[in-house]
């Protein structure tokens, strides 16, 4: 059992290609199932929720590789704008 707040100390590492893609800023949960659908990155820029908008980037959980004590290991195509 893990809570959301160790997720959201994690890096997450695309596998495709080694990147850092960022942290989680976020969960996309399923209500009905209780079921996390996808995890979310917030993009850079944009200092805690202040000073603007910014992008977010949508992982799917069928996307996750693996979960380490340290990083995220996500598997996402370099095309998806995840910069």
């Amino acid at each position: 059992m893990m809570n959301i707040s160790e997720f959201q100390t994690k890096d997450i590492v695309n596998v495709s290609d080694g990147r850092k893609l960022g942290s989680i800023g976020d969960f996309d949960i399923n209500v009905t199932t209780g079921k996390i659908q996808a995890i979310i990155i917030s993009g850079p820029g944009k200092m805690l929720g202040f000073f603007g908008r910014e992008e977010e980037f949508v992982i799917p959980w069928r996307n996750i590789v693996k979960i380490g004590e340290d990083v995220i290991l996500v598997r996402v195509s370099s095309n998806t704008g995840l910069e």
